[in-house]
Parts: C-alpha cells; sequence; structure tokens
C-alpha cells in the first residue's frame, strides 16, 4: 500500500498542541508538558500496549494490521493481516494477545510472528466480537465481547445472548462467562496485585470495579464513576485513565481529576510506554498521540 511506504519511509513530524491544565491534573502531568501527534493516516487505531522495553504496539483495525512505534520514534508494521485485531496484551512471556475479531477469536502472537488461534466459543456459539483483555499473572485472560456489526463479516444478528465478559482460564481451553448484566462492555484493566479489575460499560455510560476470586470469577460489583469508556489504563498509584472525548482521568477512588483534551473527535484507548514508562500514549481515530507524565503507568 501507498500509505504503508509513507509511513515506513519517511520522518514523522511532532505536531504539538498546547492544553488548558486543570488544576488537579498538576500531581500527574505538568503544566509545560504538550501533547504530540506521532504519526497520522490511519483509518481507526486501538489496543495500544508497550512490550517490556516501552515499544508500544496498536492496532488500525480497519487496514487490519498491528502497528508498532519503537523507542527511538520509528513507526513500522508489525503484522498484516492481522485478524481484524482490536484489543492487544502481553503476557509475562512476551507474546502479543490480541482480540481478532475478524473470526471472533482470541490470538496469541509470539516473537516470530507465529500466530496461534485460541479455541473461543461459548456454549458451542460463537463470540459477538472480543474487544478489549486484561491477562491476570497466571496466564489467564479477561476480555469484553460487545456487538458491533462489522463490514467484514457475513452476519447481521449477535451470536450470543447477551454482551458479556469472559474470562479464559490459564488452560486456554476453558472460557468461562463471569459478567452477564452491563449493556456494552468495552475498556478492561486490572490492577497490578491482581485483586481488582475495572470495566467500563460503554452503552450504560459507567465504569464499574470487581474484586477477583481465586477462581477467577468477580465478585464485590461496585460503581467506580459515571462515565463509560472505549479503552481504558492504570498507572501504578492506582489512578484510572478513560477514553472518549480526551482521556478523562479518575483516582483510585473514582474521584474525578481531570481532561486532557486531545484535538480528534474520538479517543479510543491509552497505554503507558517508553524507557521509563512515564509517557501516555493514545490512539485517536485517524492519529498516534503521546504525552509525558510524572507517574508510570502499570501497563
Amino acid at each position: 500500500m501507498k500509505l504503508n511506504k509513507i509511513l515506513l519511509t519517511i520522518p514523522f513530524l511532532c505536531i504539538v498542541f498546547a492544553f488548558i491544565q486543570n488544576k488537579g491534573l498538576d500531581e500527574i502531568i505538568d503544566p509545560a508538558a504538550k501533547i504530540e501527534k506521532l504519526a497520522d493516516g490511519f483509518l481507526f487505531t486501538e489496543g495500544p500496549i508497550a512490550d517490556a522495553k516501552g515499544n508500544v504496539y496498536f492496532t488500525d483495525q480497519p487496514n487490519d494490521r498491528i502497528m508498532v512505534w519503537s523507542l527511538s520514534g520509528q513507526l513500522s508494521v508489525f503484522l498484516q493481516p492481522a485478524g481484524r485485531s482490536n484489543g492487544l496484551a502481553f503476557d509475562k512471556e512476551g507474546n502479543l494477545w490480541s482480540c481478532a475479531d475478524e473470526k471472533n477469536e482470541l490470538w496469541c502472537i509470539a516473537s516470530d510472528k507465529k500466530v496461534t488461534v485460541i479455541p473461543s466459543k461459548y456454549r458451542e456459539k460463537p463470540l459477538n466480537g472480543p474487544n478489549d483483555l486484561w491477562l491476570d499473572a497466571d496466564g489467564g485472560v479477561y476480555f469484553t465481547d460487545p456487538y458491533y456489526k462489522r463490514t467484514w463479516w457475513d452476519h447481521d444478528t449477535m451470536p450470543q445472548d447477551c454482551q458479556a465478559v469472559y474470562y479464559l482460564k490459564p488452560d486456554h481451553k476453558t472460557i468461562i462467562r463471569v459478567i452477564n448484566d452491563l449493556v456494552q462492555p468495552n475498556g478492561i484493566v486490572g490492577t497490578p496485585d491482581g485483586k481488582s479489575i475495572f470495566i467500563a460499560d460503554i452503552g450504560g455510560n459507567k465504569t464499574w470495579s470487581y474484586s477477583i476470586n481465586k477462581d477467577g470469577s468477580l465478585g464485590n460489583k461496585k460503581l467506580f464513576c459515571e462515565k463509560g469508556s472505549d479503552g481504558m489504563t492504570i498507572d501504578v498509584i492506582g489512578n484510572i485513565y478513560l477514553t472518549g472525548k480526551g482521556v478523562s482521568i479518575f483516582d483510585r477512588n473514582g474521584l474525578f481529576i481531570g481532561n486532557i483534551p486531545v484535538p480528534e473527535s474520538w479517543t479510543a484507548n491509552v497505554c503507558f510506554g517508553g524507557d521509563d514508562m512515564k509517557s501516555l500514549f493514545i490512539t485517536a481515530s485517524k492519529s498516534l498521540y503521546r504525552i509525558r507524565t510524572k507517574i508510570k503507568g502499570a501497563y
């Protein structure tokens, strides 16, 4: 593709945008920090996640590819075609997990780009469309399964009886449904200690917290905040970063801290990256953005 050649062969110009600093953000982002546009020309960016070194991988789903922004500031294609990958996450072995909704599957992609397709059905029926995911310390995978009709599907009805959240057990063979009472679950992230998980109900415009039980099930459902989200992330002190219109930050108790405006109509997802994990990367529609932070990200 001509777009690929442009993205891979010419340097990027960093377009810098200033924003009005909310006072509550001062402890997270320096008031002098600027949001940078790192790259554009995509159709819809999603799923950012950093590897162990801090390189950031993300998806351009309509173009069916996984991209990587390196520590040296270079953009390249990691995998294409990529199963219409959406959300991404790394496991402890360095494998890249993907919500590949071309055929409503979970993929495990090795560093050599070998793809292992995980059996992805519930009650013998296809999933609606795995969207976002978070991996626990045991290798289990929590993932959201909303229904968004895709142009690449040959069906137009929802395969499952609800839009739910599932857990792929560490054997990577058994899928259990852990939440079935949300309108349209989307963003998901767990705490580094593995004790709690946050799930955004974008359809219900709320984000919920749950405790994680030893068997992988979830309990102790609590309203975290009156805001839904597409993707989300968490920093090392427990602040939660929600997307949609800019990036909205809430403290660990669900109190609103402030918003980072992004000059795009929609921000789909966020992650921390860079060699010190103090850069917040934002996938926003046709572009990739970055802003420096004072606090390290957990992911």
